[in-house]
């Protein structure tokens, strides 16, 4: 597997997660994995092996040296590409909101890279490459590297985590990516005159797959497909949609050393202490036991609906709810959320920041999750919700809408501030039955969104790529 990231030594989201436990996963169904990623400044090099000292990359004339290491206390290989001048930075794409204007350099010569492990020690079958940092394996495969017998009946498959990012650069990034020009076509990388990292893998990978099977439906319209729905749809035969699994050894109200107490769904008593400690820690009046607590940990971007939740929030309180919120983004929406607790003191509690364990503290002390967004590839806080009897309100969208069912959750189809403040109406209105309310919670927690399943499906569409 190639890709930017991999939990725990390199996270911004999702991604990170899905690369540290589907190898695990896919050990059970028989399949050995090893991934590959940069080795970020923020990646400790102690106790890793060094596998290569000098592997020369050329760019065109342009030479960049690599070496390669195996990090320590992995469950898988995990091999990390360093290369000091182009990785070792504050951050793994930009700075301050703003991306490395060396990005299409950077990741061609991780993509090349990758390669060389697989040429040196990892021998595979199958390359399997995760958004548009890796997209110009499938793409190099297909040019560059078609007549090596290395990598002779090799197979390609490209997952999309999200097509919001799809890597973008000048038509100049195809000589300085040492790009041959015969892939710089509409069916190849090239995009209305721009070279498309993420169409690397969309056009020449054998296999393509999403997060969720709505996702993949929903990418081949010009709604969500960001410009590439037509090129999906030329691939619709080989396109499928694996929703994602989680990790409930990381993410469950039973074993989670981040919150006060323990529960579960056969005894529900430790969910009313995680949600006093809540109050508490956001200083909300102990009043609010008694009244739905909605909980929000997200990024703050349009994307994820926070202009939906800028919108409605003060009719939302109105409701007599209180809501807590954690997350970072667009300081537009950060500068909101401050506003709001201002505007109501005793009702809305933020912070913004990244802090993963009162993220969990969250997911077990509210009584609902919001996850009101425009798209969801795929979303993993809604499917903590439901292992934490937090019951998830989001729109019908992507892996929201394949996740959360009418006894599970409360779903809203239109993008509208009205839209989920009706879904949150009718949550709070629920939520006054408290037997019924706990019957709906002990639903939720009974659901089985593990890696299992989605390991299985990966697995058997490997195994179809051999065959073929």
């Amino acid at each position: 597997m190639v890709s930017s990231e991999a939990a725990p030594l390199a996270k911004t989201g999702g991604l990170a997660d899905v690369l540290g436990a589907l190898p695990i996963a896919l050990r059970e169904t028989g399949d050995e994995v090893g991934v590959v990623i940069p080795r970020y400044g923020s990646i400790d090099l102690k106790g890793a092996r060094r596998m290569y000292d000098q592997i020369p990359i050329y760019l065109g004339p342009a030479r960049h040296v690599v070496a390669i290491y195996q990090a320590a206390s992995t469950a898988f290989p995990l091999y990390l590409v360093d290369c000091p001048p182009l990785y070792d930075r504050k951050g793994f794409y930009g700075e301050s909101g703003v991306d490395y204007p060396d990005n299409h350099i950077r990741f061609a010569v991780f993509a090349r890279a990758a390669l060389a492990v697989a040429r040196l020690l990892y021998r595979t079958e199958i390359f399997h490459c995760h958004d548009w940092q890796a997209g110009l394996v499938p793409a190099l495969l297909r040019s560059s590297f078609s007549t090596d017998p290395t990598f002779l009946g090799a197979k390609t498959v490209f997952t999309i985590h999200n097509l919001g990012y799809q890597g973008l650069f000048p038509r100049s990034a195809l000589a300085e990516a040492g790009l041959e020009p015969a892939v710089f076509r509409p069916d190849g990388l090239e995009f209305f005159g721009r070279v498309s990292y993420i169409k690397g893998g969309i056009s020449f990978a054998d296999a393509l797959t999403t997060v969720s099977p709505t996702y993949a439906r929903e990418i081949q319209t010009p709604e969500y497909g960001f410009g590439l729905d037509g090129d999906l749809r030329d691939r619709a035969s080989v396109l499928s949609g694996i929703l994602n699994g989680v990790d409930y050894a990381e993410w469950s109200p039973q074993t989670d050393p981040h919150i006060p107490a323990a529960y579960s769904a056969e005894d529900l008593g430790g969910k009313a202490t995680c949600k006093r400690r809540l109050l508490e820690e956001f200083g909300l009046p102990a009043e609010a036991m008694d009244r739905p607590l909605l909980g929000v940990v997200s990024r703050f971007t349009r994307q994820k609906g926070a202009d939906l939740l800028a919108e409605a929030a003060a009719r939302i309180v109105a409701e007599d709810v209180y809501l807590v919120a954690l997350g970072t983004g667009d300081p537009e929406f950060e500068d909101f959320f401050r506003q709001m607790q201002q505007e109501h003191p005793g009702r809305i509690a933020v912070r913004i920041g990244f802090d993963n364990p009162l993220a969990h503290r969250i997911e077990a002390g509210a009584d609902m999750f919001l996850m009101p967004s425009h798209y969801e590839p795929c979303g993993l806080n809604q499917i903590y919700s439901l292992h934490y009897g937090t019951v998830p309100v989001v729109r019908a969208t992507g892996g929201l809408d394949d996740t959360i069912e009418e006894g599970t959750g409360f779903k809203f189809a239109e993008y509208s501030a009205e839209a989920l403040l009706a879904a949150v109406r009718s949550a709070v209105q629920a939520f006054a039955d408290r037997e019924a309310w706990q019957r709906m919670m002990r639903r939720g927690m009974s659901k089985d969104f593990s890696w299992k399943t989605s390991a299985a499906a990966y697995s058997a569409l490997y195994r179809r790529l051999l065959a073929r």
